[in-house]
């Protein structure tokens, strides 16, 4: 039976599979560090490679409208731009956010939600942020899961934002 035997000279074997896997794995591994280090201001867009997103962004309240806090300030780390930050206080332990970073050539942009607790002069913020959408030089730019963090200063509301992780496009 010719057809059996060519059916299972296309299986891999457990071990096979695991060492691809391997492989697969450290050539993964290699290519955020890589991207991170060699074209660490390139655009993300382009294939679909991951590369690490760090980015910084410190803020200053442009508006408040209720519980929301519409921040503009400066993004800097794998990408240097404009932040806009939209922070809305959903409870007094919640708070979503919209993120828009405008770097020269484009844009990127993100949901977030993260758990809130507020200290005596500063409040906190701890979770994570979906990019879905990006435009010119990082069209196709998305990630989901990634850590955004951050302080909010009680005396004039602004705010120090963090986001990090990978990212496709």
């Amino acid at each position: 039976m010719p057809n059996a035997d060519a059916h299972a000279n296309h299986r891999s074997s457990p071990s096979r599979l695991a060492a691809g896997l391997l492989a697969l794995g450290a050539s993964l591994a290699l290519v955020p560090a890589a991207a991170g280090v060699a074209h660490r201001a390139q655009p993300m867009a382009g294939a679909a490679s991951a590369k690490q997103l760090d980015e910084t962004g410190t803020l200053r309240l442009t508006s408040k409208h209720g519980f929301t806090l519409n921040e503009k300030g400066s993004a800097h780390g794998t990408v240097t731009g404009t932040i806009y930050v939209h922070l809305t206080i959903v409870s007094s332990s919640r708070v979503t956010a919209e993120v828009n970073i405008y770097p020269h050539g484009g844009s990127i942009s993100g949901q977030a939600s993260a758990a809130y607790s507020r200290g005596t002069s500063t409040a906190e913020f701890d979770g994570t942020i979906s990019l879905g959408h990006g435009s010119g030089r990082y069209a196709g730019t998305h990630g989901s899961g990634l850590s955004f963090t951050g302080t909010i200063k009680k005396s004039n509301d602004a705010i120090v934002v963090h986001v990090r992780g990978a990212v496709t496009g």
